[in-house]
């Protein structure tokens, strides 16, 4: 099976220039650093230990940065690797101003990459972060005999289902996890069946993310033009949610006259989709790249640039998460709920199912299916004691995955 695997990466990478010249073109790849997916680098390896976090994307790096500008602090860590495979999550890396943390595009998992990676990087520790499961990199920390650390682990039941399929290879692959600290129970149970060796529930990273960075506000001017609207939000749209959120709209217009709808859209590279279907509605828009951000007589403020939704989540009393209407699992809605916004989404949350249960459980969050019913739960007045206890929960959690990080480092730094 892991020579399959390893074929089909072979065949991949061959054809991997073309799919790389696509995405240049189409804004989702980094003209410059794309060759750092094949092991070539461009950040430069420090002398001393280095801590190395793996990431998906965007999500992911936002939930490890407190753990981040912890290990910032410690002397006996000279460097820490972020690699992510994201455009979106490289430009959000950049934001802060890290002295000891580099970022790295993950490479092909390719055991020729994989292996170049490894001996250029030397890592004490990998720590990768939720659903990033690697076989042939995986292979290699073990051959490196490099500890792997599964952080905030999240195995959906659908996720499970394919890899239970595969059991014999599946089980190769978990088995090379030195520990891992999953984020629900589901979670949890799942691991222990594909034969994680040691497991620790400790509660969803997510629910720490930063939210002090004053660097994370709207400007003044657009800030004082908002005052004397009615605001809401829809965040993370797919296609067609932006359509549904456009026609709540329209109905909650015929009782606020003074509205805007902010819609901050999954992949930004859709806007010129967005704008044109939105506009058969009658309805006027703006870009928030615009040089020229006048709101008088604007129905829909389009958020169209990287690393801004957390800028928006804060003045929003209502933010609606996409993924949710369509079939695509939902988005974290820890983010705007810690800001005390009400939290609306559809049907369609298996991703996030413990938070949003957990969220309903506080009354913070509901669910609709009409945009009639999602224009009828818009609130205008925010909730402060609801991010409260968010806050208080992320805290509890930080502190929790601090202490068993730093026991695992420890132990590791004085092996060598």
């Amino acid at each position: 099976m892991f020579f399959l695997y390893q074929a089909a990466l072979s065949l991949i990478i061959l054809i991997s220039p073309i799919i790389i010249i696509f995405r240049i073109l189409k804004n989702k790849e980094d003209k410059k650093r794309f060759v750092e997916k094949f092991s070539i680098f461009s950040k430069k390896r420090n002398r001393g230990k280095l801590i190395w976090f793996h990431c998906a994307s965007v999500g992911e790096i936002l939930s490890i940065i407190p753990i981040i500008k912890k290990y910032e602090k410690k002397k006996y860590i000279n460097q820490i690797l972020i690699t992510s495979s994201t455009l979106s999550s490289s430009k959000v890396i950049s934001k802060f101003k890290f002295k000891k943390t580099s970022h790295q595009f993950y490479p092909f998992d390719h055991i020729f990459l994989t292996s170049k990676f490894l001996n250029y990087w030397k890592p004490s520790l990998a720590i990768f972060i939720e659903s990033e499961i690697w076989p042939c990199m995986f292979k290699t920390l073990d051959n490196h005999k490099i500890p792997l650390i599964l952080l905030n682990a999240r195995i959906t039941k659908k996720t499970f289902n394919k890899w239970i399929k595969i059991k014999n290879f599946s089980q190769s692959i978990f088995d090379k996890i030195s520990i891992a600290y999953p984020q629900n129970l589901e979670t949890k149970n799942f691991l222990k069946k594909l034969k994680v060796k040691k497991i620790n529930l400790i509660g969803n990273l997510k629910f720490s993310e930063i939210d002090d960075d004053k660097r994370d506000a709207i400007d003044d001017q657009l800030k004082f033009q908002l005052k004397t609207k009615k605001v809401w939000i829809a965040s993370s749209t797919h296609s067609n949610e932006e359509i549904f959120c456009a026609k709540a709209h329209i109905e909650l217009k015929k009782k606020f006259q003074s509205l805007i709808t902010i819609i901050i859209p999954r992949h930004v590279h859709r806007i010129k989709e967005i704008i044109s279907e939105i506009k058969k509605l009658n309805l006027k828009t703006i870009c928030h790249s615009s040089k020229n951000k006048n709101l008088k007589d604007v129905d829909i403020y389009i958020v169209d640039t990287f690393g801004e939704t957390k800028k928006f989540h804060k003045i929003g009393c209502s933010v609606f998460l996409g993924g949710s209407i369509i079939k695509r699992g939902g988005q974290n809605p820890l983010e705007a709920a810690r800001y005390g916004a009400r939290i609306l989404h559809g049907p369609n949350i298996d991703n996030f199912r413990d938070v949003y249960r957990l969220l309903k459980s506080f009354k913070i969050s509901q669910k609709i299916t009409t945009h009639k019913k999602l224009a009828s739960l818009i609130t205008f007045k925010k909730n402060k004691s609801h991010g409260k206890k968010i806050k208080k929960i992320g805290g509890i959690i930080l502190k929790r995955t601090i202490k068993e990080l730093n026991s695992l480092i420890n132990n590791e730094f004085k092996k060598t």
